[in-house]
């Protein structure tokens, strides 16, 4: 993927500073110092808070929306919501450390992850044996709501998508709620039309999979820049 091909390379470039006092951080951020690490770019630590406390606010929210409408796909996009929000916070604490530092922070995300990806993953399957349904208006109405602050909080992101593994763990959350809860807006259609529970546990299982999927690239981003360190 181009995107992972590029933030792979000028993660691991920037990883050395060889003879110069500074060189370039990632992402055009700051710069690099050997003595006191990279200088992050204001900016973007603003755009991280506004995008922490959009993602808090929709964990509030689709959390009270998911145990009312029954849906296991809206609880894992709230859960997804609380993961996003924690992503950041982790990212907001070792924005200013060492690039060895902050590719331990993405391996901890990594472990949070996929033990978020499987508990969603085990609570669908029990609720398809027992073949609960979920409410498809509150589905839809939440799912709206949680596309426009996905899309705004990717928007925000778009421009940071590349660099080493904890900037880009931030945006393939972004980009993967985003994808999410469209799918969660068309299984609320297909439960509203079929008065079947199959259509929210698929979309909760394929957020499981996109989940699983970015934990295994920012792992591989993460290794490769403590073995560059």
């Amino acid at each position: 993927m181009t995107d992972h091909d590029h933030s792979h390379e000028h993660g691991a470039t920037c990883s050395h500073g060889h003879d110069h006092t500074h060189s370039h951080g990632f992402l055009g951020l700051g710069h690099h110092d050997h003595d006191t690490g990279p200088v992050v770019e204001a900016r973007y630590r603003k755009v991280l808070w506004i995008v922490l406390a959009a993602n808090a606010a929709m964990f509030l929210v689709e959390i009270g929306a998911g145990l009312k409408g029954l849906s296991m796909a809206l609880l894992a996009d709230a859960l997804d919501f609380a993961g996003d929000a924690g992503n950041i916070a982790i990212s907001l604490l070792v924005l200013s450390a060492v690039q060895s530092v902050r590719a331990k922070a993405s391996l901890f995300k990594v472990a949070c992850m996929v033990a978020f990806s499987l508990w969603v993953g085990v609570a669908t399957i029990g609720q398809l044996i027992n073949g609960t349904v979920p409410r498809p208006e509150i589905m839809g109405i939440v799912s709206v709501l949680a596309i426009a602050v996905n899309l705004g909080s990717a928007a925000f992101l778009y421009r940071y998508r590349s660099g080493d593994s904890n900037v880009m763990s931030v945006w393939l959350c972004a980009r993967n709620d985003a994808i999410g809860n469209v799918m969660v807006m068309v299984a609320a259609v297909i439960v509203w039309l079929t008065g079947s529970n199959i259509a929210d546990a698929v979309v909760a299982l394929l957020m499981v999979a996109l989940g699983l999927s970015a934990a295994w690239r920012i792992t591989r981003q993460a290794m490769g820049e403590l073995r560059a360190h």
